[in-house]
């Protein structure tokens, strides 16, 4: 089977966030099915490629595997992917039309006529909307079925009804029942309409997308498509996050040398300067700092977590947190390390060192980073939501995580003081608990497994 691949960030070559890694486990793990794929993004700043073309460039990853980079050094040789810290780029509905007309004359170039078609997120969602557009009627491209991978959906690319004309189609496309949103131009949702499949990334996340309080405003759009829509949960790359063989760690371990992970709570202290206590219950954060992740509650509930716990966060986000957690933060370094910064060094040491993860998302399509924590025997407390509620059930009824139902402080409180009690009256049950977490399997193996299911699938459609 033939993957044309789609994405504006591609970890290794280009990262914001978690898409990224995604994007950069899946296709390395469908090559490895026995699938070819080409994966298209963005030529930005500071990638290094192996081989120059007119208008792209490209890198052999694996036998199957091939990364081609778009260039237009104008709208992709900057500082930034999307934004920078004063706001969006004002162009960027012309920076990825641009791209996703261009992957469909490379396509052409270097021949590689693709079964599927598998875009990511509002960014590449205009290739779904010129296929079945621009090139329904060429030959080259017969038979191509188009998948849409819904991230988060609250981002959706949203541009005024003005730049319609970039977008190189006919105006009566502009209209409620394709891409026009409240007078505006909705990238996300014509990619939504046009794609013959659509799928998320969790089970739970694709239903509740269906509904008002999660739909951010798609979802009666989304539940016209149903019978097309998928949730698959995502991976985790088990290679980079394992205690065994992580170089950014203290001190390596695994679930047979579990009490050596101990000693990178020990180190961890003594690096960011917290107060060296080891019947302190440490609490690690790795996160963007944006409503959805629940930092809302989080700061409501800081003043009651920081009398008995410790506490280090590492992110960046929203002003408005920046602000509140630097003064939460103020004076009281000893319990609490905020650092607002994006350091893959220091997420890595986190996982390995913390007692427990937080995760309180109001939202949150999948998560990762409660699958991460889990490699590393830390033990997730989360909010019952979307990939969260897929991926963990709470220790009252047989799981390995702590679970809150209520988005609520005092329900966050009452998740972390549940967790501590354990911790403190049963130290065998802990480690235990510890051990069998370390075991859980969300590689990416499996995960790719389902998608090749689904594109079986989705090219069996009229």
């Amino acid at each position: 089977m033939k993957i044309a691949f789609f994405s504006s960030e591609v970890f290794p070559f280009a990262k914001t966030g978690g898409l990224a890694d995604v994007c950069g486990s899946l296709p390395k793990n469908l090559a490895k099915e026995g699938c070819q794929v080409k994966i298209f993004m963005p030529f930005y700043k500071n990638i290094n490629p192996e081989n120059f073309y007119d208008g792209f460039a490209t890198t052999r990853v694996t036998e199957n595997l091939e990364v081609v980079f778009i260039r237009n050094d104008s709208y992709f040789f900057r500082d930034y992917l999307y934004t920078t810290p004063s706001g969006d780029y004002p162009d960027n509905l012309e920076r990825f039309s641009f791209f996703c007309k261009k992957v469909f004359e490379v396509l052409k170039k270097i021949e590689f006529s693709a079964d599927i078609f598998h875009t990511n997120d509002w960014q590449t969602s205009l290739v779904n909307i010129y296929l079945k557009i621009l090139y329904k009627n060429d030959k080259f491209f017969k038979g191509a079925k188009s998948i849409l991978t819904i991230h988060n959906l609250a981002y959706q690319g949203i541009f005024s009804k003005e730049k319609f004309s970039c977008l190189g189609i006919d105006e009566e496309y502009f209209s409620p029942s394709y891409l026009e949103f409240y007078g505006k131009i909705n990238l996300l949702k014509g990619g939504i309409i046009f794609a013959d499949m659509v799928n998320t990334v969790s089970p739970t996340y694709s239903r509740q997308i269906q509904t008002k309080e999660f739909g951010c405003g798609l979802e009666s759009v989304l539940r016209q498509r149903k019978d097309r829509l998928w949730g698959v949960l995502n991976g985790i790359d088990v290679e980079i996050w394992n205690p065994c063989q992580d170089s950014f760690i203290y001190q390596r371990y695994s679930s047979s040398s579990i009490e050596e992970k101990y000693i990178n709570k020990v180190k961890l202290r003594e690096e960011l300067g917290l107060r060296k206590d080891e019947n302190i219950f440490l609490l690690g954060m790795v996160t963007r700092l944006a409503e959805q992740k629940g930092i809302d509650i989080l700061i409501k509930a800081l003043d009651k977590i920081l009398e008995k716990y410790q506490l280090v966060v590492l992110g960046t986000g929203d002003e408005v947190y920046h602000q509140q957690l630097e003064k939460k933060a103020k004076n009281r370094g000893e319990v609490f390390s905020l650092n607002l910064k994006f350091d893959e060094t220091l997420a890595h040491k986190i996982y390995a060192a913390s007692d427990v993860f937080l995760l309180p998302s109001r939202f949150e399509p999948c998560g990762l980073s409660q699958m991460i924590s889990y490699r590393y025997g830390t033990i997730p407390i989360v909010h019952h939501t979307g990939g969260l509620a897929d991926t963990v059930k709470d220790y009252s009824r047989g799981g390995g995580g702590f679970v809150f139902k209520r988005y609520h402080p005092k329900a966050l409180l009452e998740a972390i003081m549940r967790a501590e009690a354990l911790f403190k009256s049963d130290r065998k049950e802990w480690i235990s608990l510890m051990k069998k977490v370390m075991e859980y399997d969300f590689s990416w193996q499996k995960t790719a497994k389902d998608y090749i299911k689904m594109y079986e699938k989705c090219l069996s459609l009229d």
